[in-house]
């Protein structure tokens, strides 16, 4: 087993770990943002600089990596930079969040992360050996894998746009948003999130890539947890039958 994938290994494993700690430690940014983690910045600013080290770093070690780019690997890197390019220059300044902030710690842990998965994946990808035939674009791996991770990118779109048209014509504030996945669950958009990574780590069937995706599942469950409990803090109206990240379930 190669260097890279026992790291791999050794990260997936961490993530197991923490998970459980995520439910009673919410990081303090957005709805939940404190003032007592030191220094503070835009928030628009720390969201671009917290993503953009994924764009920069999978980009950079796919493109100088000697291995040979195969079709399937070229699918990869699209997918992986169409999301951190939306994530990191487009979607910080669709925002209605203009004089909000996070703490600097936040931006600076979270690129930390986003600098791990980026670096694994992207010498998996442009510096292993094992790389991809074109007969894998017709795998059944590759092919559900892709189809999971274009209905979660899909629905993590939709919640956004739903989430950001809430404050717009300068409506300022939290309010209940309704419609579609929203009925069933508080954050839609971090449940099609976990889902476009599982996809990612099915299509592309590696260890780098599967970190990731639990990864994103340990992140990002505890965080919707913690959006739900504060919804229903804050609403005295919230709908009961909601759940928090899986519908019926969680």
């Amino acid at each position: 087993m190669s260097a890279l994938n026992i790291v791999a290994i050794g990260w997936t494993l961490l993530a197991l770990a923490v998970f459980p700690t995520q439910f009673f430690v919410t990081a303090p940014y957005g709805r939940h943002t404190r003032t007592d983690w030191g220094p503070l910045i835009s928030n628009r600013l720390g969201w671009c600089l917290m993503e953009l080290v994924s764009l920069v770093v999978f980009g950079g070690l796919f493109l100088a990596g000697p291995a040979p780019k195969t079709a399937p690997m070229w699918v990869f890197f699209a997918l992986w930079t169409a999301h951190y390019i939306n994530r990191s220059l487009i979607f910080p300044w669709r925002t209605h969040t203009k004089g909000k902030t996070m703490p600097l710690a936040i931006v600076g842990s979270a690129a930390g992360f986003n600098i791990v998965n980026g670096t694994l994946n992207g010498l998996y990808l442009g510096w292993s050996s094992e790389t991809y035939p074109a007969a894998w674009l017709t795998d059944p791996r590759f092919i559900v894998g892709l189809v999971v991770f274009a209905a979660g990118a899909a629905i993590n779109s939709w919640a956004d746009n739903r989430l950001i048209g809430l404050r717009s014509g300068g409506r300022q504030g939290y309010s209940i948003p309704r419609g579609g996945l929203f009925e069933r669950v508080s954050c839609p958009n971090l449940m099609g999130e976990i889902v476009q990574w599982s996809g990612f780590a099915l299509m592309c069937w590696n260890l780098p890539a599967l970190s990731f995706a639990v990864w994103t599942a340990a992140n990002l469950i505890p965080r919707a947890v913690s959006h739900h409990a504060w919804y229903r803090r804050t609403f005295a109206d919230y709908p009961a039958n909601r759940r928090a990240v899986i519908p019926g379930v969680l």
